[in-house]
């Protein structure tokens, strides 16, 4: 007769460490490839527009010091505008939306301005529906309820807190500890944890920060009303208001497209139908524009710097650059003898807080040394804030391709991870918009009327070998912030 095994325990303590690994491995690797919810990636279809507004925000000096800054801001003043002007119905989705900051600085209370704004117009159209979309980190991850929120709620806005969980995790190391361990844990009682927002924000429970390390978003940043939808990298949001952003508003069938996709978020978090615009018309103008969703951001952008030739251009200004799918066509092109120009945030400081330069200063070593400094990058001169702007532009002789909105240029952003919503617009470049934007990037990176941009060796320099190699270490194990 065959012997019996003996089941000592480090027999048994063996086999629990291989099931716990494979039922690790398997929860890691389904939570990061599983389906994504219906219409959550998505790609409207291009149509002809007539105009297309372009706004911008901007916070610089004429030095390096923030003592004498300025700023123009413009984007929140037409989302205002837009809310007074709405008929029909309001579709918003912003991230974040609060007032609470630690710095000592003249932010504007953009949160009181919009909410205050919505509840106004709900009081003067008590029939209106007025939907707002955001991201649970308003609520600190289920820790307390937003004053904000609550008074929208009370004046009768639908609020809708995107549910996170059916979307992909983006750190697989700990997303697969927290599926099987973490995401169980429930405190009751008070919250005793400060605030990751700021020291003024209501405290959280230690299962916020759980949840927070499964880093994923709806980053989107929309406004749809009957009248008009605009798109932007801006939030609503105290210690953001002086941020460097770019927003782009439109009128036409685009409309309908957003309200489609903004409408498979409020279905899979809440359910739930959202109105539509009746009896909108293609336009017959020079502009073609697009709504692009998660990682067709990505696929749209690629297939727009494959196109370029020698003798074209492509302007980034941008806060995070740090996706391979995006840099290493970049790279081919300024090889091929496109002039590539970057607008880059030095990651220096995140709300008041030190940074380490990470991922934009790697990035830019990286890209320099793959194209022999062929590549052109100017470092924005963030005396306040962050230049926290999206906007990419591909000029070719004919058409200019342009894509800005929610996404950097990160995994997080433009592999499925986050929800990201970016306009992509092709006009002639010979046209009122193309002139436009290229007057904007001009102003910036010729330093027309204030000190707005740094020579590339002010922060490239600095780089140090420890910073490179932790920003190699966090994109071969997905452990970022960006």
């Amino acid at each position: 007769m065959p012997k019996k095994r003996k089941w000592t325990k480090k027999r048994i303590a063996s086999y629990i460490l291989l099931i716990f690994a494979l039922l690790y491995a398997g929860i890691m690797l389904w939570q990061t490839y599983k389906p994504l919810p219906p219409g959550i990636s998505y790609a409207g279809e291009l149509h002809q527009v007539d105009d297309i507004e372009f706004l911008y925000d901007l916070t610089f000096s004429k030095t390096k010091s923030k003592k004498h800054y300025t700023s123009e801001l413009r984007i929140f003043k037409e989302v205002f505008q837009m809310i007074e002007e709405a008929e029909q119905f309001i579709v918003a989705d912003f991230f974040m939306m609060d007032d609470y900051y630690d710095e000592k600085e003249d932010f504007i209370q953009l949160a009181d301005q919009l909410s205050q704004t919505l509840i106004e117009k709900k009081k003067e159209n008590p029939n209106m529906p007025i939907v707002y979309i955001t991201d649970p980190v308003n609520t600190g991850y289920d820790s307390y309820e937003s004053e904000w929120f609550k008074n929208l709620k009370k004046a009768g806005v639908q609020v809708v807190y995107t549910d996170l969980e059916p979307l992909r995790d983006s750190t697989p190391i700990y997303s697969g500890i927290y599926r099987m361990l973490f995401q169980w844990i429930e405190f009751g009682g008070k919250n005793h944890f400060p605030n990751f927002l700021a020291s003024e924000a209501p405290d959280v429970k230690f299962t916020s920060y759980l949840k927070m390390l499964n880093i994923k978003a709806n980053h989107r940043k929309t406004l749809v009303t009957d009248q008009a939808a605009l798109v932007t990298s801006s939030n609503p949001h105290a210690a953001s208001s002086r941020h460097g952003n770019v927003a782009f508003k439109v009128k036409g069938p685009i409309q309908n497209d957003i309200l489609e996709s903004e409408e498979a978020v409020l279905q899979y978090s809440s359910g739930g139908k959202l109105p539509r615009v009746e009896n909108l018309e293609e336009g017959t103008g020079p502009y073609e524009v697009q709504y692009v969703t998660e990682s067709k951001v990505l696929k749209a952008l690629v297939e727009d710097i494959e196109k370029t030739q020698k003798g074209d251009r492509i302007r980034m200004g941008m806060f995070y650059l740090s996706e391979q799918q995006v840099i290493q066509p970049l790279e081919r092109a300024a090889n091929r003898g496109v002039k590539v120009e970057m607008i880059l945030d030095p990651n220096e400081n995140s709300f008041g807080s030190k940074k380490s330069g990470l991922p934009n200063r790697p990035v830019v070593q990286e890209l320099r040394e793959n194209t022999d400094n062929k590549i052109d990058v100017r470092w924005y001169n963030t005396v306040i804030g962050q230049y926290h702007t999206k906007l990419v532009t591909i000029q070719t002789a004919d058409m200019t391709f342009i894509t800005n909105g929610s996404s950097n240029m990160t995994e997080r952003t433009l592999r499925d991870y986050n929800l990201e919503a970016n306009l992509r617009i092709i006009a002639p470049t010979d046209s009122e918009l193309t002139n436009e934007i290229n007057t904007y990037f001009d102003r910036l990176w010729d330093n027309e009327d204030a000190l707005y941009t740094l020579d590339v060796e002010k922060y490239q320099s600095n780089l140090t070998f420890f910073q490179r190699g932790i920003y190699a270490l966090q994109r071969w194990i997905k452990m970022t912030t960006y």
